[in-house]
């Protein structure tokens, strides 16, 4: 291994985290709990990535069950924002309404109702009919859902920074606008190398890096199938109050909440990257996201659309997340690859991730989302700026 240079600033920890995300904010402010040294590295503003410009979905419905013991920790977690990180970040639990467009959505809907019952989800399988009498303003083309009661939404734009803020008063030493160059590891020490002539020597290093998490992993020598994908987003003007829930379909790919000042946040489809630091939803995509949502929703009909947005988010090939121990470095711990789904979970993320520093393991099963199921995988395309996170040389 070589080296660092004797002209590098220095800074000592007992855990280094990349990326300042929901994930890694939260794991910082967890370990801070705990009373552990943590520096958390972001290359841009803690949550201004996918953490801070997702859809800003709370919901368990409609997870894996594999998810569903990390997303109900999560659930109570969410309750206890202000306490935690000084804001309720616009937290609503509105309920959670699942769309099913034909019958075959609907008997997907009730499959997943048996297999979650011992989850106390609390699902209610309500008719179409039922559900346009009570609210008109549904299209036909709704045949039935699944409401969710005490799943909800919040900001992603308020919440996930407070979860950075909030480990830094907790004593967290957060560089913010500090790109890692490399990343060494001797053995025993991780050696991060900034941009900045910044040198940070941890003896754990937990991979939060999101959609560039992947280059950290086949670093070392763990690499996993994984996309870059960039959700399409739109915000309307306001309108007078009508939607209760935070709303979605069977399937995915369109979703809907009415925030308290009236603006409908509506997303699905896909943007487009435009390069590592910008993305950008399409027309194509907006057209898409409006026509869907009329057959929905006719009363967005004529609503004008003051916003388009998008983030970058890192798909896994399975959809499950990577979160636990590295299988080749002793140390090092993974929680990335949400696959647009990480802002309920992200605050649980976070307690998963310091138990598995403090003591090697969580009482929240976590198995299925080992990296292990990744061996001898090849990887696949990510952001270009992932191939800065390389290590300059190996141990």
């Amino acid at each position: 291994m070589q080296a660092m240079s004797s002209d590098c600033a220095s800074v000592q920890t007992d855990v280094a985290i990349v990326g300042g995300g929901i994930a890694g904010s939260s794991t910082a402010l967890a370990l801070r709990r705990m009373g552990i040294g943590v520096v958390l590295i972001e290359r841009d503003l803690c949550g201004s990535r996918a953490s801070g410009v997702n859809y800003g979905g709370v919901r368990r419905q409609g997870r894996p069950v594999s998810q569903l013991p990390l997303s109900q920790r999560a659930h109570e977690i969410w309750q206890r924002l202000p306490e935690l990180i000084g804001t309720d970040g616009e937290y609503v639990r509105s309920g959670h309404l699942k769309l099913a467009r034909s019958p075959a959505d609907m008997a997907a809907l009730e499959s997943y109702y048996e297999r979650t019952k011992e989850f106390g989800l609390d699902l209610q399988l309500i008719s179409g009919a039922s559900l346009r009498a009570a609210h008109p303003w549904l299209g036909q083309k709704v045949v039935g859902g699944s409401l969710c009661p005490m799943d909800g939404h919040a900001n992603p734009r308020i919440v996930s920074p407070a979860f950075a803020r909030a480990a830094q008063r907790a004593g967290a030493h957060v560089m913010e606008r500090t790109a890692v160059q490399s990343i060494e590891h001797d053995g025993d020490t991780f050696f991060i190398r900034c941009e900045n002539d910044v040198a940070v020597r941890a003896r754990s290093l937990v991979n939060c890096a999101g959609a560039w998490a992947g280059a950290i992993a086949e670093q070392f020598g763990e690499p996993v199938p994984m996309q870059p994908a960039y959700p399409a987003m739109a915000v309307t003007e306001p309108l007078p109050f009508f939607l209760p829930w935070s709303t979605g379909v069977e399937g995915g790919g369109l979703y809907f909440r009415q925030v308290a000042r009236g603006n409908v946040v509506v997303g699905g489809g896909r943007g487009r990257g435009i390069d590592d630091y910008h993305v950008r939803s399409t027309r194509e995509a907006t057209m898409a996201i409006l026509a869907q949502s009329l057959e929905i929703m006719p009363h967005l009909r004529g609503a004008q659309i003051i916003r388009t947005w998008s983030g970058t988010e890192g798909f896994t090939a399975d959809r499950l997340p990577i979160l636990g121990p590295s299988m080749t470095t002793p140390g090092l711990i993974h929680g990335f690859g949400f696959s647009g789904a990480g802002f309920q979970i992200g605050v649980a993320v976070g307690e998963v991730l310091a138990e598995l520093v403090r003591d090697g393991r969580s009482p929240t099963p976590i198995e299925s989302f080992s990296i292990r199921r990744f061996a001898n995988a090849e990887p696949t395309l990510r952001p270009p700026e992932a191939a800065r996170h390389r290590k300059s040389s190996t141990s």
